[in-house]
């Protein structure tokens, strides 16, 4: 059985769930904290996932980049072991921990065998309350994190993006890269990380989603535990800013043969009562690959690039309706003005009943197939606590999207799309294109 489940933790086997099977526990534990989970004992194996509220969004003025690099530092060296001796430790419990920053949040991973799920956990706490942040290890990490964000800065797809948000968050901490820059992060200090630590790590805002062998009283000592040797957190969190470029083109010359084009504009809050009408007819538009009306357009009709698409980038403290693709550069006038006519098809109800039926069968029968173990299991629900949806959402989502009439998406269309007040940052040497922002 051991050897049984630690190929179960290598390669993700698990009981197979589907998404209208889900029961969701909600779960108090005795220091009055809450988590969701789900049950699953037929394999001696747990995940918890833990999301805190914050994120990179927490980085002070200057200090772009502190939570990222403090997140990439914590197993590098906890309490007494160094990161030899961690990793080692954690081998041989053939237990996984990780840590992720994003933009909103950062969050820790736990993946452990049922006997070895206590010894793991605390090896977790270990990293989490404890860990050395000695100056090798971030000088090392440091250099390493500036020589990624050098290249970047080289790449058209990051500036591109960069420059969008600058524009359309301008004063916002959305304006500034998750991952900071190569003079920020250069300059970061051991004072910046530790603040970093104590301000993204907090058990006001921490949210546990568990999937596996583990009961709910167990779930509860465990939630316990990692909130009590937290701080309450006393950094204010961002303001909500809807993106807000003024609508024109904005030109970043860069060599070469192709043009990268971000666009966009102001998008829809995630709590939104529309937000399902607008995500059917965002896949229809443009998130749902070659079945989309952008790709079939730019690509298949025009052969104007290889691939476009859209998405709702309705973050926590900010939103935006935002694409991307590339093209020639001899042909992005050409792109710019179709994408244009394109949102104003959208705006005047060019979606049809069998565009929104074809939509629904596919999302609805995609669904089931991201609760494919314990792992995803337990991301999704700390991420649906993350987001303020409701315990059953699982259950009724399906439901919900196939209660999106045409009416609503034809209205969320008018509402949303907006051709008028794109804004185009081209990064490239485009012909015929030149920056035209106020």
């Amino acid at each position: 059985m051991r050897i049984l489940a630690a190929f179960t933790l290598a390669f993700g086997l698990t009981a197979p769930f589907t998404a209208s099977a889900i029961d969701i526990q909600d779960v108090t534990s005795p220091g009055g904290h809450t988590a969701w989970l789900v049950e699953e004992h037929s394999i001696p194996f747990v995940s918890l996932d833990v999301v805190f509220t914050g994120g990179a969004a927490l980085d002070p003025a200057g200090r772009a980049g502190a939570v990222q690099l403090m997140t990439s530092l914590l197993t590098e060296g906890a309490g007494d072991l160094d990161a030899q001796g961690y990793a080692s430790a954690l081998e041989s419990l053939a237990g996984s921990i990780t840590f992720e920053a994003g933009r909103d949040s950062v969050s820790m991973n736990i993946r452990a065998l049922t006997e070895n799920r206590d010894e793991v956990i605390e090896l977790a706490m270990l990293a989490l309350t404890e860990a050395q942040f000695g100056q090798m290890s971030i000088d090392r990490v440091r250099g390493q994190t500036v020589a990624y964000l050098e290249r970047a800065a080289r790449d058209p797809n990051t500036v591109a993006q960069q420059t969008y948000l600058q524009l359309g968050y301008a004063g916002h901490a959305y304006a500034t890269p998750t991952e900071g820059t190569p003079d920020t992060v250069a300059a970061l200090t051991v004072d910046d990380i530790l603040n970093a630590h104590a301000a993204a790590f907090t058990a006001d805002r921490m949210y546990v989603g568990a999937s596996g062998d583990i009961s709910a009283a167990e779930l509860g000592v465990i939630v316990d535990r990692i909130a009590r040797d937290l701080p309450v957190s006393d950094t204010q969190l961002p303001a909500y800013h809807r993106f807000d470029a003024p609508a024109g083109v904005t030109v970043v010359d860069f060599p070469g043969p192709q043009s990268v084009i971000q666009f966009g504009h102001g998008g829809i809050a995630s709590d939104d009562d529309d937000f399902m009408a607008a995500f059917a007819m965002n896949e229809i538009f443009g998130g749902s690959g070659f079945g989309s009306r952008l790709m079939g357009e730019l690509r298949e009709t025009r052969g104007l690039t290889y691939g476009i698409y859209t998405s709702l980038a309705s973050s926590k403290f900010g939103d935006s309706y935002a694409g991307r693709f590339s093209t020639g550069n001899e042909n992005a006038a050409e792109a710019i003005e179709l994408v244009r006519a394109q949102f104003q098809w959208l705006a005047d109800g060019g979606i049809t009943q069998d565009d929104l039926s074809r939509i629904q069968t596919y999302l609805t029968g995609a669904y089931p197939l991201r609760f494919d173990g314990n792992d995803s299991i337990a991301g999704i629900l700390a991420a649906m606590q993350f987001q303020g949806y409701p315990l059953n959402y699982v259950n009724i989502r399906n439901d919900l999207l196939r209660a999106v009439t045409l009416d609503d998406v034809q209205r969320m269309a008018q509402r949303l799309a907006q051709p008028d007040a794109l804004h185009f940052v081209v990064v490239g040497q485009p012909v015929g294109v030149v920056t035209t922002t106020p």
